[in-house]
């Protein structure tokens, strides 16, 4: 199998640290009785880690779907090349990295970090629309 399908595959587990983070700071947070509830009153977070893997992970779905769109694209396309590569590689190395760099409030590090994942993007739309 091409790398393409398999990255896709794996990119999968991206969610597994976002989820990990967010859920673990919200049991921390608000405590498991709570969290089993319906949470019909949701109450903001006092402590700043749970408010920041919240928007972590709600700035890797926010990419996401366009890291699926590419990939299914070069896959469907019969677009695989070294470049398409690189961008798939870029953006899923850019993005485990910037969960630890959001948590501990790393200023521009992570913003640099997110540039190099929407380069990775960039990469991939290039090789799925370049002959």
């Amino acid at each position: 199998m091409p790398p393409g399908p398999d990255l896709l595959a794996w990119s999968t587990a991206l969610f597994v640290p976002y989820l990990g983070a967010q859920s673990i700071f919200y049991l921390a947070e608000y405590g498991i009785g709570f969290a089993a509830s319906g949470r019909d009153r949701p109450r903001p977070p006092r402590r700043p880690y749970l408010a920041r893997a919240e928007r972590a992970l709600r700035n890797l779905l926010e990419t996401y779907a366009v890291f699926v769109a590419l990939a299914v694209a070069l896959e469907l396309g019969r677009r695989s090349s070294p470049l398409a590569l690189a961008g798939e590689q870029t953006y899923l190395a850019a993005r485990l990295i910037y969960l630890p760099l959001y948590l501990l409030a790393v200023p521009y590090l992570r913003s640099i970090v997110w540039l190099v994942s929407i380069l990775g993007l960039g990469l991939m739309f290039v090789a799925a629309v370049l002959p």
